[in-house]
C-alpha cells in the first residue's frame, strides 16, 4: 500500500473513532468474528485466520472502549 493510502485509511479510523454513534456497533461488529475465531475450532483455520482474528478483535475492542467511555482531554489543568 502507498502512503496515502496508508494515511486515507488512518484517518477514516480516527473520525470514526470520534462519533461514539457509529464507533459502537462498527466495534461490536469487529469483535463478533474475531470472538467466534477465539472460541471455535474450525477446520480451515490457519495462521492467517488467527493473525486476522486478532487484528479485528483488537481493533474492535479499541473502538468499543472508546464508544462506551468517551472522549478524554488531552491534558489536566
Amino acid at each position: 500500500m502507498s502512503a496515502p493510502v496508508l494515511r486515507r485509511v488512518r484517518g477514516s479510523v480516527l473520525r470514526l473513532t470520534l462519533d461514539r454513534r457509529v464507533a459502537l456497533p462498527v466495534g461490536a461488529t469487529l469483535m463478533a468474528p474475531a470472538v467466534a475465531l477465539a472460541v471455535g475450532k474450525f477446520r480451515w483455520e490457519s495462521w492467517l485466520t488467527d493473525g486476522s482474528g486478532l487484528v479485528l478483535g483488537a481493533t474492535g475492542a479499541a473502538l468499543l472502549a472508546v464508544a462506551l467511555s468517551g472522549r478524554r482531554p488531552d491534558w489536566v489543568d
